[in-house]
């Protein structure tokens, strides 16, 4: 007998998994300074990747996540917990409402600078991708232990966020290369 052809994962998240509209995590109560942060998913050959997931969990603006883990004494804000869901379309982009993360505890006795942990699915991924994104603006960076284990310069640029304004709000492009030339930086987990 021949082995049965293995098949691919999905093409199955517009279908089951983004239906519903989870990439607004805040609301006129959440406390912080609000951001936006969009951009795209693209293939080895920089070629967009339609009907992919990305999911986010972040700290509040005080950096703390609302987990009951997380043991901190910095203030808990009920209005946010912290995670997002945003399918791609058809040209791969994806978009998140949120607000800036505070910086949360480090090994020992330091602290992370402020960054969102992001989780990839995308059809023939039997393992998600997870990276972090970090801003461009933010001074912390330059003491992050997690962002300065890459010792490749190049390649830690890769989970910058790049921010401008728009309407008035600060918004920060995060594009994410699942292979090939400036392939976004994946943890193992």
């Amino acid at each position: 007998m021949k082995q049965t052809p293995s098949q691919t994962v999905g093409p199955f998240y517009s279908i089951g998994l983004t239906r519903q509209t989870t990439n607004v995590l805040v609301s006129d109560a959440t406390e912080g300074q609000r951001i936006g942060i969009e951009g795209q998913i693209l293939d080895g050959d920089g070629k967009p990747v339609p009907d992919a997931m990305v999911e986010v969990w972040q700290a509040n603006a005080y950096g703390r996540y609302h987990h009951p883990d997380d043991k901190q004494e910095k203030p808990l804000d009920q209005s946010f917990t912290g995670w997002g869901r945003s399918g791609t379309d058809k040209n791969g982009f994806y978009s998140f409402e949120t607000i800036k993360p505070g910086q949360v505890p480090g090994a020992g006795d330091s602290a992370q600078a402020p960054h969102v942990n992001v989780t990839v699915f995308a059809r023939g991924m039997l393992v998600h991708a997870y990276t972090r994104i970090y801003f461009a603006d933010e001074p912390a960076n330059a003491n992050d232990r997690v962002l300065n284990s890459i010792k490749n310069k190049a390649r830690r640029q890769t989970l910058i966020a790049t921010g401008e304004k728009k309407d008035g709000k600060a918004v920060y492009r995060f594009d994410i290369r699942l292979q090939g030339d400036r392939e976004t930086v994946f943890f193992d987990m």
